[in-house]
C-alpha cells in the first residue's frame, strides 16, 4: 500500500492565501459608466412652499470625472431665512443683486434634467424626494410643465440604507461620503453636493452586487424606500414622535 505524502508546505500556504483573498469586487454595471447629478439648495426644507436658491445638474464619466455641469443662483422672489443663509452662503441681497429670475432657472433646470432623463441616463440625487419634489413645486409655482414622474434616478441614501442596514451613526451626505472615501469639499454646495453624490453611487456599485439594469434598480429603490419609510414610522411611533396614525411618506422618487 503507498503511503500518504503530504503535499509540500508551499502549496498549503498558497493554498491558505488564496482561502483568505477578499471576494473580488463587482463588475461595475452600465449605469454607472454616465450618470446625471442634481442636486438644490434652497429657502427652506419644505418642498410645497421653500424656493430654490442655487442648482447643479451635471454629467459624470466612469471615473467620477466632471464631463458637463451647469449651475444657476436664483432670485428666489423671497426672504432667504438666516438659518437657510447659514447652511448654503447665500444671502438674500446676493440673490437679488447676481440670482437670475425664478421662473427662468426652474424651466432650464426642468429641461437639463429632462435631457438627461429623455437620454436613458440616471440621475443621481441624494435624498431624491426633496430635490424633485421641490422642483415639481417650483415647476408648478411657475407655469412650467413639471417632471412628474422622474426615472431612471439613483439616490444613495436609499442605496446605503439598503445594503448596510446596521451601520451606526448619521446618514447625511458628508458622513456617507467621507464612509465611502469620496471627497466632499463645500457641502451644501449645489455643485459639491451633487458631484459627491454621483461619487457615492459608483462606489456603491463597485462595492456591492446592485441591480444590473438602471431601470431593474429605480424600481427596486421604490420599494426599498417604502419599506425604510415603515421602518421609521414604527421606531418615531415607539419614542413617541409620531402619533399611531401617522406615517413618514415613503413615495420615492417624488411626492
Amino acid at each position: 500500500m503507498d503511503m500518504w505524502q503530504p503535499e509540500p508546505l508551499a502549496l498549503w500556504d498558497d493554498a491558505w492565501e488564496q482561502d483568505q483573498a477578499p471576494a473580488p469586487a463587482p463588475a461595475l454595471p452600465g449605469w454607472a459608466q454616465a450618470i446625471g447629478v442634481f442636486d438644490l439648495e434652497t429657502t427652506g426644507v419644505d418642498v410645497t412652499t421653500d424656493r430654490i436658491v442655487t442648482a447643479h445638474v451635471g454629467l459624470l464619466d466612469a471615473d467620477g470625472g466632471v464631463v458637463r455641469a451647469h449651475g444657476w443662483l436664483a432670485d428666489p422672489g423671497v426672504e432667504i431665512p438666516a438659518g437657510a443663509t447659514a447652511v448654503h452662503g447665500i444671502t438674500t441681497a446676493r440673490a437679488r443683486a447676481e440670482g437670475r429670475p425664478a421662473a427662468a432657472v426652474v424651466a432650464e433646470i426642468v429641461d437639463a434634467l429632462r435631457a438627461l432623463l429623455d437620454a436613458g441616463i440616471p440621475v443621481v440625487a441624494y435624498n431624491a424626494p426633496y430635490d424633485f419634489s421641490l422642483l415639481k413645486h417650483e415647476a408648478l409655482r411657475h407655469g412650467i410643465p413639471p417632471i412628474l414622474d422622474p426615472a431612471p434616478v439613483i439616490d444613495p441614501l436609499v442605496l446605503d440604507k439598503t445594503y448596510d442596514r446596521y451601520r451606526r451613526g448619521k446618514r447625511t451626505l458628508e458622513v456617507v461620503a467621507a464612509h465611502y472615501a469620496v471627497t466632499l469639499e463645500g457641502a451644501h454646495d449645489a455643485a459639491a453636493d451633487a458631484i459627491a453624490a454621483g461619487r457615492v453611487a459608483q462606489a456603491l456599485a463597485a462595492r456591492f452586487a446592485l441591480p444590473p439594469t438602471v431601470h431593474e434598480l429605480h424600481t427596486q429603490q421604490i420599494g426599498w424606500a417604502r419599506a425604510q419609510a415603515e421602518s421609521l414610522t414604527e421606531y418615531f411611533i415607539r419614542i413617541g414622535r409620531l402619533d399611531a396614525e401617522d406615517a413618514v411618506d415613503g413615495s420615492w422618487p417624488i411626492r
